[in-house]
Order: structure tokens, then sequence, then C-alpha cells
């Protein structure tokens, strides 16, 4: 992962700022995923606040790990392959981007800066890679 200490250091700052409304940030995700494709609504069988707690708890994992990518990297294959197992296709990876930057936007207000936000998509960006690659080999995009 090609993150700079800068970008490391912003999104961790930004994360520590959404983790005292994870739950409203979690709400907020989900609602836009969904207006963003209702059919990945589908997808979700099970209780949405507790699936709300496990999105933030991967993602606190997922941000803490940053200082040391090479253990983050087995969690997000491990995602990867239940992600498929849910049915998630390749495309959807980037329709769940559009809604955690949507949903930091409104979480952080002011304090999501321009450059706060370009290191979030950089982080995104790095973990569809690694998950897309995993999830399906041979997979170009």
């Amino acid at each position: 992962m090609a993150l700079s200490t800068r970008q490391v250091t912003l999104i961790q700052d930004s994360f520590a700022q959404v983790e005292p409304i994870a739950d409203t940030a979690a709400d907020i995700f989900y609602k836009r995923l969904f207006e963003l494709n209702p059919e990945l609504r589908l997808m979700f069988k099970g209780d949405m606040k507790a699936q709300g707690k496990k999105l933030m708890t991967t993602l606190k994992v997922a941000v803490a790990g940053l200082d040391d990518i090479g253990k983050v990297v087995p969690v997000l294959k491990t995602l990867a392959e239940r992600h498929v197992q849910y049915g998630v296709r390749p495309s959807d990876y980037t329709t769940v981007g559009n809604a955690l930057l949507q949903t930091l936007k409104q979480g952080l207000g002011d304090a999501f800066t321009p450059e706060a936000r370009q290191a979030w998509v950089e982080l995104y960006r790095t973990i569809a890679q690694v998950m897309k690659a995993h999830a399906y080999p041979g997979f170009k995009g």
C-alpha cells in the first residue's frame, strides 16, 4: 500500500472523529449504499445495527493497521472471500467506495478536507484492489 505518512495520519485522525458517531456513520453508510444501488439490500439478511457495528469494527482494524500494512492484507483477503460468498460483484466495490466517501463527508463536515478525502480515496482504492485481486483472480479493473 503506497500511502504516505501524512495520508495515514489524515485517515487515522479523521476516523478518530468518526468513532464517537460510529452508529450514526454506519446508518448513513448503509442508507447511502442502498440509495446508490437498491439491489445490494438483498445481500443483507440480518440486523442492520449489528451489521453496522461489524462495518465500523472492520474499518477500525484497517485504519489502526495502516502502520503495519502486512497485518491488514490477510484480513482483507479473508473479507474478500466472505464477500464473494455473499454475492458481491467487482462493480459493487465502486458503489461501496462512493457510499463510504459520502458518509465521511456527511459525518465529518468541514473536517473532511480535500486532502483527507484524497487519502481515503487512496486507501479505499488499495483495499478494493487487494480484495478484488484475491476474490476474482485475473480480474482487471
